[in-house]
Protein backbone atom coordinates (compact mmCIF):
# COMPACT_ATOMS: atom_id res chain seq x y z
CA UNK A 1 0.00 0.00 0.00
CA UNK A 2 1.44 3.38 -0.99
CA UNK A 3 1.64 6.23 1.43
CA UNK A 4 -0.32 9.33 0.56
CA UNK A 5 1.37 12.73 0.90
CA UNK A 6 -0.65 13.48 3.99
CA UNK A 7 0.22 10.24 5.74
CA UNK A 8 2.79 10.06 8.53
CA UNK A 9 6.36 9.59 7.35
CA UNK A 10 6.75 6.38 9.36
CA UNK A 11 5.24 4.77 12.40
CA UNK A 12 8.37 5.35 14.48
CA UNK A 13 8.89 8.97 13.42
CA UNK A 14 9.26 11.47 16.23
CA UNK A 15 6.06 13.38 16.71
CA UNK A 16 5.28 16.77 18.13
CA UNK A 17 5.32 16.12 21.87
CA UNK A 18 4.43 19.56 23.17
CA UNK A 19 6.83 21.62 21.04
CA UNK A 20 4.50 24.08 19.38
CA UNK A 21 5.27 26.23 16.39
CA UNK A 22 5.92 29.28 18.58
CA UNK A 23 8.32 27.44 20.86
CA UNK A 24 10.11 26.03 17.82
CA UNK A 25 10.45 29.50 16.31
CA UNK A 26 11.79 30.93 19.57
CA UNK A 27 14.41 28.20 19.90
CA UNK A 28 15.61 28.54 16.30
CA UNK A 29 15.53 32.35 16.38
CA UNK A 30 17.37 32.57 19.70
CA UNK A 31 20.05 29.99 18.93
CA UNK A 32 20.79 31.56 15.52
CA UNK A 33 20.99 35.05 17.03
CA UNK A 34 23.30 33.78 19.76
CA UNK A 35 25.79 32.39 17.21
CA UNK A 36 26.21 35.82 15.62
CA UNK A 37 26.45 37.59 18.98
CA UNK A 38 29.27 35.26 19.99
CA UNK A 39 31.03 35.77 16.65
CA UNK A 40 30.99 39.58 16.80
CA UNK A 41 31.92 39.82 20.47
CA UNK A 42 34.71 37.24 20.10
CA UNK A 43 36.21 39.43 17.38
CA UNK A 44 36.32 42.32 19.84
CA UNK A 45 37.89 40.12 22.50
CA UNK A 46 40.63 39.02 20.11
CA UNK A 47 41.34 42.43 18.56
CA UNK A 48 43.57 43.67 21.42
CA UNK A 49 45.87 40.69 20.96
CA UNK A 50 45.66 39.89 17.23
CA UNK A 51 44.65 43.27 15.85
CA UNK A 52 41.44 44.31 14.15
CA UNK A 53 42.80 43.16 10.81
CA UNK A 54 41.47 41.43 7.74
CA UNK A 55 43.14 38.21 8.88
CA UNK A 56 41.52 38.37 12.33
CA UNK A 57 38.08 39.06 10.86
CA UNK A 58 38.51 36.31 8.27
CA UNK A 59 39.65 33.86 10.95
CA UNK A 60 36.66 34.54 13.21
CA UNK A 61 34.16 34.44 10.35
CA UNK A 62 35.69 31.23 8.99
CA UNK A 63 35.55 29.49 12.37
CA UNK A 64 31.96 30.65 12.91
CA UNK A 65 30.87 29.37 9.51
CA UNK A 66 32.66 26.09 10.16
CA UNK A 67 30.79 25.77 13.45
CA UNK A 68 27.46 26.48 11.74
CA UNK A 69 28.12 23.92 9.00
CA UNK A 70 29.39 21.29 11.45
CA UNK A 71 26.51 21.80 13.86
CA UNK A 72 23.87 21.69 11.15
CA UNK A 73 25.30 18.54 9.58
CA UNK A 74 25.98 16.57 12.75
CA UNK A 75 22.82 17.87 14.41
CA UNK A 76 20.72 16.52 11.56
CA UNK A 77 22.37 13.11 11.70
CA UNK A 78 22.07 12.84 15.48
CA UNK A 79 18.43 13.96 15.39
CA UNK A 80 17.65 10.93 13.21
CA UNK A 81 19.11 8.58 15.83
CA UNK A 82 18.22 10.15 19.19
CA UNK A 83 15.03 11.76 20.43
CA UNK A 84 15.62 15.51 19.85
CA UNK A 85 13.79 16.25 23.10
CA UNK A 86 16.84 14.84 24.88
CA UNK A 87 19.28 17.00 22.90
CA UNK A 88 18.01 20.57 22.91
CA UNK A 89 18.51 21.34 26.61
CA UNK A 90 22.12 20.00 26.78
CA UNK A 91 23.01 21.90 23.59
CA UNK A 92 21.74 25.16 25.04
CA UNK A 93 23.20 24.53 28.50
CA UNK A 94 26.71 23.56 27.42
CA UNK A 95 26.75 26.48 24.97
CA UNK A 96 25.79 28.82 27.78
CA UNK A 97 28.61 27.60 30.02
CA UNK A 98 31.23 27.98 27.27
CA UNK A 99 29.93 31.40 26.23
CA UNK A 100 29.99 32.67 29.82
CA UNK A 101 33.56 31.41 30.26
CA UNK A 102 34.84 32.87 26.99
CA UNK A 103 36.15 36.20 28.43
CA UNK A 104 38.03 34.33 31.15
CA UNK A 105 39.46 31.75 28.76
CA UNK A 106 40.58 34.18 26.05
CA UNK A 107 42.02 36.86 28.31
CA UNK A 108 43.79 34.37 30.55
CA UNK A 109 45.31 32.61 27.55
CA UNK A 110 46.41 35.91 25.98
CA UNK A 111 48.01 36.91 29.27
CA UNK A 112 49.83 33.70 30.12
CA UNK A 113 50.15 31.64 26.94
CA UNK A 114 49.75 33.76 23.76
CA UNK A 115 50.89 30.88 21.55
CA UNK A 116 47.71 28.98 22.44
CA UNK A 117 45.37 31.92 21.86
CA UNK A 118 44.25 30.86 18.39
CA UNK A 119 43.55 27.32 19.54
CA UNK A 120 41.52 28.46 22.55
CA UNK A 121 39.68 31.05 20.44
CA UNK A 122 38.78 28.40 17.88
CA UNK A 123 37.41 26.14 20.61
CA UNK A 124 35.34 28.89 22.25
CA UNK A 125 33.78 29.67 18.87
CA UNK A 126 33.40 26.13 17.55
CA UNK A 127 31.80 24.52 20.59
CA UNK A 128 28.90 26.91 21.20
CA UNK A 129 28.56 27.69 17.49
CA UNK A 130 28.17 24.02 16.56
CA UNK A 131 25.85 23.20 19.47
CA UNK A 132 23.61 26.20 18.83
CA UNK A 133 23.51 25.48 15.10
CA UNK A 134 22.42 21.91 15.88
CA UNK A 135 19.28 23.26 17.55
CA UNK A 136 17.67 24.02 14.19
CA UNK A 137 17.80 20.42 12.87
CA UNK A 138 16.68 19.16 16.31
CA UNK A 139 13.65 21.41 16.24
CA UNK A 140 12.97 20.70 12.56
CA UNK A 141 12.89 16.98 13.31
CA UNK A 142 10.34 17.54 16.04
CA UNK A 143 8.12 19.71 13.87
CA UNK A 144 8.11 17.40 10.82
CA UNK A 145 5.10 15.09 11.10
CA UNK A 146 4.21 14.44 7.46
CA UNK A 147 5.70 14.77 4.01
CA UNK A 148 3.08 17.31 3.08
CA UNK A 149 4.56 19.77 5.61
CA UNK A 150 8.24 19.34 4.77
CA UNK A 151 8.69 22.43 2.60
CA UNK A 152 6.62 24.62 4.89
CA UNK A 153 8.35 23.55 8.10
CA UNK A 154 11.89 23.62 6.74
CA UNK A 155 11.34 26.91 4.93
CA UNK A 156 9.72 28.58 7.93
CA UNK A 157 12.41 27.52 10.37
CA UNK A 158 15.20 28.42 7.94
CA UNK A 159 13.70 31.87 7.54
CA UNK A 160 13.29 32.29 11.29
CA UNK A 161 16.91 31.24 11.84
CA UNK A 162 18.20 33.67 9.23
CA UNK A 163 16.12 36.48 10.72
CA UNK A 164 17.49 35.62 14.16
CA UNK A 165 21.05 35.87 12.82
CA UNK A 166 20.26 39.29 11.34
CA UNK A 167 18.75 40.53 14.60
CA UNK A 168 21.72 39.20 16.59
CA UNK A 169 24.14 41.00 14.28
CA UNK A 170 22.32 44.34 14.31
CA UNK A 171 21.54 44.21 18.03
CA UNK A 172 25.17 43.48 18.93
CA UNK A 173 26.76 46.02 16.58
CA UNK A 174 24.41 48.93 17.19
CA UNK A 175 23.16 48.43 20.74
CA UNK A 176 24.96 45.92 22.96
CA UNK A 177 28.57 46.83 22.17
CA UNK A 178 27.84 50.53 22.56
CA UNK A 179 26.23 50.10 25.99
CA UNK A 180 27.83 47.09 27.67
CA UNK A 181 31.31 45.61 28.23
CA UNK A 182 31.93 42.58 26.02
CA UNK A 183 32.38 40.36 29.08
CA UNK A 184 28.94 41.39 30.34
CA UNK A 185 27.42 40.65 26.94
CA UNK A 186 28.81 37.12 26.90
CA UNK A 187 28.00 36.37 30.53
CA UNK A 188 24.47 37.67 30.01
CA UNK A 189 24.05 35.62 26.83
CA UNK A 190 25.38 32.52 28.57
CA UNK A 191 22.86 33.04 31.36
CA UNK A 192 20.00 33.38 28.88
CA UNK A 193 21.05 30.18 27.13
CA UNK A 194 21.11 28.27 30.39
CA UNK A 195 17.72 29.63 31.38
CA UNK A 196 16.47 28.39 28.03
CA UNK A 197 18.05 25.01 28.71
CA UNK A 198 16.41 24.87 32.12
CA UNK A 199 13.00 25.70 30.64
CA UNK A 200 13.32 23.10 27.91
CA UNK A 201 14.56 20.55 30.44
CA UNK A 202 11.64 21.28 32.74
CA UNK A 203 9.14 20.82 29.91
CA UNK A 204 10.84 17.54 28.99
CA UNK A 205 10.75 16.32 32.61
CA UNK A 206 14.52 16.63 33.14
CA UNK A 207 14.55 19.33 35.81
CA UNK A 208 17.50 17.93 37.77
CA UNK A 209 19.81 17.98 34.77
CA UNK A 210 18.69 21.48 33.80
CA UNK A 211 19.24 22.75 37.35
CA UNK A 212 22.77 21.32 37.40
CA UNK A 213 23.63 23.09 34.16
CA UNK A 214 22.15 26.33 35.51
CA UNK A 215 24.29 26.12 38.64
CA UNK A 216 27.37 25.41 36.52
CA UNK A 217 26.73 28.54 34.49
CA UNK A 218 26.29 30.69 37.59
CA UNK A 219 29.69 29.44 38.75
CA UNK A 220 31.18 30.06 35.31
CA UNK A 221 29.80 33.58 35.23
CA UNK A 222 31.24 34.29 38.67
CA UNK A 223 34.66 33.09 37.53
CA UNK A 224 34.52 35.08 34.33
CA UNK A 225 33.51 38.25 36.14
CA UNK A 226 35.80 38.00 39.12
CA UNK A 227 38.98 36.43 37.86
CA UNK A 228 39.37 37.33 34.17
CA UNK A 229 42.50 39.45 33.61
CA UNK A 230 42.61 42.49 31.38
CA UNK A 231 40.21 44.59 33.44
CA UNK A 232 39.25 47.95 31.97
CA UNK A 233 38.34 51.30 33.44
CA UNK A 234 35.96 51.47 30.48
CA UNK A 235 35.10 49.24 27.55
CA UNK A 236 34.48 51.62 24.68
CA UNK A 237 33.15 50.77 21.24
CA UNK A 238 36.64 49.95 20.04
CA UNK A 239 38.93 49.50 23.04
CA UNK A 240 39.49 48.17 26.51
CA UNK A 241 40.66 51.43 28.08
CA UNK A 242 42.55 52.15 31.29
CA UNK A 243 44.12 55.28 32.74
CA UNK A 244 47.29 54.55 34.72
CA UNK A 245 48.83 57.09 37.08
CA UNK A 246 52.56 57.81 36.76
CA UNK A 247 54.21 56.82 40.06
CA UNK A 248 57.06 59.25 39.35
CA UNK A 249 54.95 62.25 38.40
CA UNK A 250 51.79 63.13 40.31
CA UNK A 251 50.07 64.78 37.36
CA UNK A 252 51.15 62.20 34.78
CA UNK A 253 48.61 59.80 33.25
CA UNK A 254 49.02 57.05 30.67
CA UNK A 255 46.08 56.09 28.49
CA UNK A 256 46.26 52.34 27.83
CA UNK A 257 44.13 50.99 24.99
CA UNK A 258 43.88 47.21 24.55
CA UNK A 259 46.92 46.64 26.73
CA UNK A 260 49.19 49.02 24.80
CA UNK A 261 50.34 52.44 25.99
CA UNK A 262 48.68 54.88 23.65
CA UNK A 263 49.12 58.38 25.12
CA UNK A 264 50.90 60.05 28.01
CA UNK A 265 49.29 63.21 29.37
CA UNK A 266 50.51 65.53 32.10
CA UNK A 267 47.24 67.11 33.16
CA UNK A 268 49.05 70.08 34.78
CA UNK A 269 51.94 70.56 32.34
CA UNK A 270 50.94 69.91 28.69
CA UNK A 271 54.46 70.86 27.56
CA UNK A 272 55.86 67.74 29.24
CA UNK A 273 56.12 65.14 26.46
CA UNK A 274 57.16 61.64 27.49
CA UNK A 275 56.84 59.50 24.37
CA UNK A 276 59.69 59.84 21.86
CA UNK A 277 57.46 60.12 18.82
CA UNK A 278 55.51 63.04 20.35
CA UNK A 279 58.81 64.81 21.09
CA UNK A 280 59.67 64.22 17.44
CA UNK A 281 56.33 65.78 16.43
CA UNK A 282 57.17 68.83 18.53
CA UNK A 283 60.68 69.07 17.10
CA UNK A 284 59.34 69.12 13.54
CA UNK A 285 56.55 71.63 14.17
CA UNK A 286 58.67 73.98 16.27
CA UNK A 287 61.27 73.98 13.50
CA UNK A 288 58.84 74.49 10.64
CA UNK A 289 56.84 77.39 12.09
CA UNK A 290 57.91 80.57 13.93
CA UNK A 291 57.97 80.24 17.72
CA UNK A 292 54.64 80.94 19.38
CA UNK A 293 52.77 81.42 16.11
CA UNK A 294 49.19 80.10 16.34
CA UNK A 295 48.33 77.38 13.85
CA UNK A 296 45.26 75.88 12.27
CA UNK A 297 45.74 72.14 12.82
CA UNK A 298 43.79 68.99 12.07
CA UNK A 299 44.53 65.78 13.97
CA UNK A 300 43.63 62.35 12.60
CA UNK A 301 43.19 60.29 15.75
CA UNK A 302 42.94 61.77 19.21
CA UNK A 303 43.72 59.33 22.01
CA UNK A 304 44.80 61.37 25.02
CA UNK A 305 45.13 64.52 22.86
CA UNK A 306 48.72 65.03 24.01
CA UNK A 307 49.88 66.98 20.98
CA UNK A 308 46.79 69.22 20.61
CA UNK A 309 47.29 70.17 24.27
CA UNK A 310 50.96 70.92 23.57
CA UNK A 311 50.08 73.19 20.65
CA UNK A 312 47.48 75.01 22.76
CA UNK A 313 50.06 75.62 25.50
CA UNK A 314 53.01 76.66 23.32
CA UNK A 315 51.09 78.46 20.57
CA UNK A 316 48.19 80.33 22.17
CA UNK A 317 45.34 80.85 19.76
CA UNK A 318 45.94 77.58 17.91
CA UNK A 319 42.76 75.94 16.70
CA UNK A 320 42.95 72.15 16.67
CA UNK A 321 40.22 70.07 15.09
CA UNK A 322 40.46 66.39 16.04
CA UNK A 323 38.82 63.42 14.33
CA UNK A 324 38.50 60.63 16.93
CA UNK A 325 36.36 57.64 16.03
CA UNK A 326 35.82 56.35 19.58
CA UNK A 327 33.37 58.38 21.72
CA UNK A 328 34.42 56.40 24.78
CA UNK A 329 37.98 57.70 24.47
CA UNK A 330 36.65 61.25 24.18
CA UNK A 331 34.69 60.76 27.40
CA UNK A 332 37.86 59.57 29.13
CA UNK A 333 39.67 62.69 27.88
CA UNK A 334 37.07 64.84 29.60
CA UNK A 335 36.41 62.75 32.71
CA UNK A 336 39.86 61.36 33.53
CA UNK A 337 42.42 63.43 31.61
CA UNK A 338 41.22 66.95 32.34
CA UNK A 339 40.28 68.12 28.86
CA UNK A 340 38.49 71.46 29.03
CA UNK A 341 35.95 73.00 26.69
CA UNK A 342 36.78 73.95 23.08
CA UNK A 343 36.42 77.61 23.99
CA UNK A 344 39.06 77.29 26.73
CA UNK A 345 41.49 74.95 24.99
CA UNK A 346 41.03 75.61 21.29
CA UNK A 347 40.61 71.85 20.85
CA UNK A 348 37.43 70.72 19.11
CA UNK A 349 36.98 66.94 19.05
CA UNK A 350 34.59 65.38 16.57
CA UNK A 351 33.54 61.75 16.85
CA UNK A 352 34.08 60.68 13.27
CA UNK A 353 36.16 58.52 10.98
CA UNK A 354 39.45 60.17 10.09
CA UNK A 355 39.02 59.76 6.34
CA UNK A 356 35.58 61.34 6.43
CA UNK A 357 36.94 64.15 8.60
CA UNK A 358 39.61 64.89 6.01
CA UNK A 359 37.03 65.19 3.26
CA UNK A 360 35.20 67.89 5.21
CA UNK A 361 38.25 70.18 5.35
CA UNK A 362 38.29 73.12 2.97
CA UNK A 363 41.08 73.34 0.41
CA UNK A 364 44.20 75.11 1.68
CA UNK A 365 42.62 75.73 5.09
CA UNK A 366 45.25 74.23 7.43
CA UNK A 367 48.85 74.86 8.40
CA UNK A 368 49.30 71.42 9.89
CA UNK A 369 47.79 67.93 9.66
CA UNK A 370 48.89 65.39 12.29
CA UNK A 371 48.34 61.66 11.80
CA UNK A 372 48.21 59.58 14.97
CA UNK A 373 45.69 56.84 14.22
CA UNK A 374 48.01 53.89 13.56
CA UNK A 375 48.42 51.39 16.38
CA UNK A 376 51.00 48.81 17.30
CA UNK A 377 48.72 45.90 16.41
CA UNK A 378 46.69 47.18 13.46
CA UNK A 379 46.34 50.22 11.22
CA UNK A 380 43.22 51.62 9.53
CA UNK A 381 44.21 50.92 5.94
CA UNK A 382 41.94 53.53 4.40
CA UNK A 383 44.07 56.27 5.99
CA UNK A 384 47.26 54.98 4.37
CA UNK A 385 46.42 55.28 0.68
CA UNK A 386 47.44 57.83 -1.93
CA UNK A 387 43.81 58.96 -2.17
CA UNK A 388 43.69 59.68 1.57
CA UNK A 389 47.01 61.52 1.36
CA UNK A 390 45.72 63.62 -1.52
CA UNK A 391 42.95 64.75 0.82
CA UNK A 392 45.67 65.71 3.31
CA UNK A 393 47.59 67.64 0.66
CA UNK A 394 44.41 69.39 -0.51
CA UNK A 395 43.63 70.56 3.03
CA UNK A 396 47.11 72.06 3.57
CA UNK A 397 48.12 75.53 2.47
CA UNK A 398 51.21 76.14 0.30
CA UNK A 399 53.58 75.91 3.28
CA UNK A 400 51.54 73.32 5.16
CA UNK A 401 53.04 70.31 6.88
CA UNK A 402 51.88 66.73 7.32
CA UNK A 403 53.47 64.78 10.17
CA UNK A 404 52.38 61.25 11.03
CA UNK A 405 53.31 58.48 13.40
CA UNK A 406 54.02 55.00 12.00
CA UNK A 407 54.44 51.77 13.94
CA UNK A 408 55.94 48.66 12.39
CA UNK A 409 58.32 45.81 13.24
CA UNK A 410 60.10 43.00 11.45
CA UNK A 411 60.89 43.89 7.85
CA UNK A 412 59.10 47.26 8.22
CA UNK A 413 57.21 46.48 5.00
CA UNK A 414 54.23 48.61 5.95
CA UNK A 415 56.40 51.59 6.96
CA UNK A 416 58.31 51.40 3.66
CA UNK A 417 55.09 51.23 1.65
CA UNK A 418 53.63 54.22 3.49
CA UNK A 419 56.78 56.28 2.94
CA UNK A 420 56.67 55.35 -0.76
CA UNK A 421 53.03 56.45 -0.89
CA UNK A 422 53.89 59.76 0.76
CA UNK A 423 56.79 60.31 -1.63
CA UNK A 424 54.41 59.80 -4.56
CA UNK A 425 52.05 62.43 -3.13
CA UNK A 426 54.32 65.12 -1.63
CA UNK A 427 57.43 66.72 -3.10
CA UNK A 428 59.47 66.64 0.10
CA UNK A 429 59.49 63.73 2.57
CA UNK A 430 61.65 62.91 5.61
CA UNK A 431 61.71 59.93 7.95
CA UNK A 432 62.57 60.19 11.65
CA UNK A 433 63.44 57.19 13.78
CA UNK A 434 66.16 55.07 15.33
CA UNK A 435 69.24 54.90 13.08
CA UNK A 436 68.93 51.12 12.81
CA UNK A 437 65.31 51.37 11.63
CA UNK A 438 65.67 54.10 8.99
CA UNK A 439 68.73 52.78 7.18
CA UNK A 440 71.41 54.96 8.79
CA UNK A 441 73.09 52.06 10.58
CA UNK A 442 72.87 49.06 8.22
CA UNK A 443 75.23 46.97 10.34
CA UNK A 444 72.74 46.74 13.23
CA UNK A 445 69.53 44.73 13.43
CA UNK A 446 66.21 46.48 12.93
CA UNK A 447 64.43 47.20 16.22
CA UNK A 448 61.09 48.49 14.97
CA UNK A 449 58.47 50.49 16.81
CA UNK A 450 57.56 54.13 16.33
CA UNK A 451 58.76 56.24 13.41
CA UNK A 452 57.62 59.66 12.25
CA UNK A 453 57.22 60.76 8.64
CA UNK A 454 57.14 64.42 7.58
CA UNK A 455 55.80 65.54 4.21
CA UNK A 456 55.29 68.92 2.61
CA UNK A 457 55.22 70.84 -0.66
CA UNK A 458 58.03 73.05 0.70
CA UNK A 459 61.60 71.97 1.49
CA UNK A 460 62.25 70.52 4.94
CA UNK A 461 65.12 71.81 7.08
CA UNK A 462 66.62 68.44 8.05
CA UNK A 463 69.61 69.83 10.06
CA UNK A 464 67.30 72.07 12.11
CA UNK A 465 64.92 69.15 12.80
CA UNK A 466 67.86 66.99 13.88
CA UNK A 467 69.10 69.74 16.18
CA UNK A 468 65.65 70.11 17.73
CA UNK A 469 65.38 66.35 18.32
CA UNK A 470 68.82 66.31 19.93
CA UNK A 471 67.78 69.15 22.22
CA UNK A 472 64.76 67.12 23.30
CA UNK A 473 66.85 63.98 23.80
CA UNK A 474 64.72 61.97 21.38
CA UNK A 475 67.66 59.76 20.37
CA UNK A 476 66.47 59.61 16.75
CA UNK A 477 67.97 60.58 13.40
CA UNK A 478 66.45 61.99 10.22
CA UNK A 479 66.73 60.44 6.75
CA UNK A 480 66.02 62.27 3.49
CA UNK A 481 66.94 62.22 -0.19
CA UNK A 482 68.85 59.27 -1.60
CA UNK A 483 69.17 57.64 1.82
CA UNK A 484 65.41 57.54 2.20
CA UNK A 485 64.90 56.41 -1.39
CA UNK A 486 67.30 53.50 -0.83
CA UNK A 487 65.55 52.61 2.43
CA UNK A 488 62.15 52.60 0.73
CA UNK A 489 63.41 50.37 -2.08
CA UNK A 490 60.76 49.02 -4.41
CA UNK A 491 57.92 49.29 -1.89
CA UNK A 492 54.56 49.54 -3.59
CA UNK A 493 52.41 52.67 -3.40
CA UNK A 494 49.21 52.00 -1.44
CA UNK A 495 45.91 52.87 -3.11
CA UNK A 496 42.22 52.52 -2.32
CA UNK A 497 42.17 49.71 -4.87
CA UNK A 498 45.09 47.82 -3.34
CA UNK A 499 46.31 48.45 0.20
CA UNK A 500 47.26 45.13 1.85
CA UNK A 501 48.19 46.86 5.09
CA UNK A 502 47.17 43.93 7.28
CA UNK A 503 49.57 41.69 5.39
CA UNK A 504 52.43 44.21 5.36
CA UNK A 505 52.22 45.31 8.98
CA UNK A 506 54.27 43.31 11.44
CA UNK A 507 52.82 43.90 14.92
CA UNK A 508 54.78 43.86 18.14
CA UNK A 509 55.93 40.26 18.77
CA UNK A 510 54.09 39.96 22.10
CA UNK A 511 51.56 42.78 22.29
CA UNK A 512 49.71 41.31 25.25
CA UNK A 513 52.77 41.52 27.48
CA UNK A 514 53.36 45.22 26.99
Amino acid sequence: MTTSPSSPVADDSPRDQGLGSRAAAVLVFGSSAAVLVVEIVALRLLAPYLGLTLETSTLVIGIALTAIALGSWLGGRIADQVDPHRLIAPALGVSGVVVALTPLLLRTTAEWSPALLLLVAAATLLVPGALLSAVTPFVTKLRLTSLAETGTVVGRLSGVGTFGAIVGTVLTGFVLVTRLPVSSILIGLGTLLVLGAALVGWRAGRWRRASAVALATVAAGTLATGFAPGGCDAETRYHCARVVADPERDSGRTLVLDGLRHSYVDVEDPEHLKFAYVRAFASVVDTAFPEGEPLTAHHIGGGGLTFPRYLAATRPGTRSLVSEIDPGVVRIDHDRLGLGTPAATGIDVRVEDGRLGLRRLAEGSHDLVVGDAFGGVSAPWHLTTSQALKDVRRALDADGLYVTNLIDHGRLAFARAEVATLAATFRHVALLGRPTDIGLDPTASVVGGNMVVVASARPLDAPAIQEAMDARDVGWRIATGDTLTAWTGNARVLTDDHAPVDQLLQPHPVPAAR
